[in-house]
């Protein structure tokens, strides 16, 4: 069953069980700013890891890089992010709060404090800050908004390293800011992100069959995360709407509590970048086909993917409430894939040495054959019980006095709840057939 009030639910789930924490949290917190606890790093790399291994590690085709978060403020301006990267801001003459202007329904009455609001302006949303001993023009720098500009300004130094053949395409994990006017909603709209982006650069001739296939792999991607076909849509940008730069995009959006919004997006950047980057660097940044012995420019087909976006839909997607009579069940019916523990170990009880020492043993037996595996002694069973459910653990183990005699222990499921008992020296190979679902 799908609770109401979900969003603000998650957010408490988040906190009280190590997933996501408020940053800056004993100081009253700093908006748009959130630390991802043990369990949320766990289920952010399982994501980063499942991403990287189906577009990069699986493909022949596929180049990683890891750029550099400051960059020499040309490259900025040459991507258009200095002039153009702006969003519009209008500010309250009462209370002084400051908002997107297309944000709010009404654009003249404060939604606070119902104060006048000013005309609006635009502010550009990247971070400057300097960089060296001086502190003039030359030592401004500002932190990257964005990911891309880190791909296309290696174009060159991958081509000379690798000489890989078109199509062909560089990723990257890695995190961006932007110094966003409200940001709101957990972690969609936060002023430091994580992107997980490709460039693949492709003929332009080829540019629309290029799109189309990715398309595809990205409408299987949000089923390996376990996203439910209904509640992500693919929503065409019209002319007008899309970026500068951007010949086609479509987005893929999500049912969030707060309404449909984007998830991540597709893009055809044509030639813009390189473009800019050959203009502005007098860098010769143009593919050579030797086979016709021509050169151009590779047009660029871009799916770019935040992160946290991505955490925040998968643990919407997976919250659960489930009534038994007077008690509600709460449980994250996340992908064994994604579960930041994937099995939990028990003794029946913490006092029992005989019990805890055999557990220990189970615990690390399972260690050598599975990541993601935990121990648990805090409470009685129904407390474990609830919290590895609140975790979205898929198997509890229990060591219980039966274990000493039969060799066998008590395999909990988290969806079902069934029981079974399960020998000792079958668990691995009856937890990995359990867990490749």
């Amino acid at each position: 069953m799908k609770a109401e009030n979900t969003m603000e639910k998650i957010v408490s789930l988040a906190k009280r069980r190590g997933f996501v924490y408020p940053g800056s949290d004993i100081y009253g917190g700093l908006a748009g700013t959130w630390d991802y606890g043990p369990y949320g790093l766990q289920l952010k790399r399982n994501i980063e890891q499942l991403w990287w291994k189906k577009f990069v590690d699986d493909r022949e085709d596929m180049y990683g890089l890891d750029a550099a978060i400051l960059m020499n403020s040309k490259v900025w301006e040459a991507s258009g992010h200095v002039s153009g990267f702006t969003d519009p801001l209008v500010e309250c003459k009462k209370c002084k709060r400051r908002f997107r202007a297309d944000h709010l329904e009404n654009t003249e009455k404060c939604p606070e404090c119902g104060g006048e609001l000013s005309l609006p302006r635009q502010f550009n949303m990247m971070f400057e800050t300097r960089v060296g001993a001086a502190a003039d023009s030359s030592s401004v720098a500002y932190l990257r908004p964005e990911t891309a500009q880190g791909i296309f300004v290696n174009f060159k130094n991958i081509l000379d390293s690798f000489h890989p053949k078109l199509p062909f395409g560089i990723a990257q994990i890695g995190k961006a800011f932007r110094n966003e006017i409200t940001p709101r909603d957990f972690l969609f709209r936060a002023r430091e992100f994580e992107q997980m982006e490709i460039e693949y650069f492709v003929q332009e001739k080829a540019w629309q069959q290029h799109f189309e296939e990715w398309l595809r792999l990205l409408r299987e991607w949000t089923e390996e995360i376990g996203l439910a076909k209904e509640h992500v849509h693919e929503v065409e940008i019209l002319d007008g709407d899309r970026a500068h730069y951007s010949k086609r995009t479509v987005d893929f959006e999500y049912d969030y509590p707060f309404g449909q919004n984007e998830l991540f997006g597709l893009a055809y950047r044509t030639d813009y970048d390189l473009g800019k980057h050959l203009e502005h660097s007098g860098v010769d940044v143009q593919y050579l086909d030797q086979e016709n012995n021509e050169r151009f420019l590779a047009h660029v087909i871009e799916p770019s993917m935040g992160l946290d976006r991505l955490v925040l839909a998968v643990l919407l997607e997976a919250y659960r409430e489930e009534k038994n009579g007077e008690e509600t069940r709460v449980l994250l019916k996340l992908s064994p894939k994604l579960a930041p523990v994937k099995i939990a170990v028990f003794p029946l009880l913490k006092n029992k040495p005989e019990l805890v020492e055999n557990a220990r043993g189970v615990l690390e037996k399972l260690r050598k054959d599975f990541t993601g595996v935990a121990w648990d002694d805090n409470g009685n069973i129904g407390k474990r019980y609830r919290r590895q459910d609140e975790i979205g653990t898929p198997f509890c183990v229990t060591f219980d006095f039966d274990s000493l005699e039969d060799k066998a222990v008590t395999v909990r499921e988290r969806d079902t709840m069934r029981q079974e008992r399960v020998k000792i020296s079958e668990l691995s190979t009856y937890l990995i057939e359990k867990l490749s679902i």
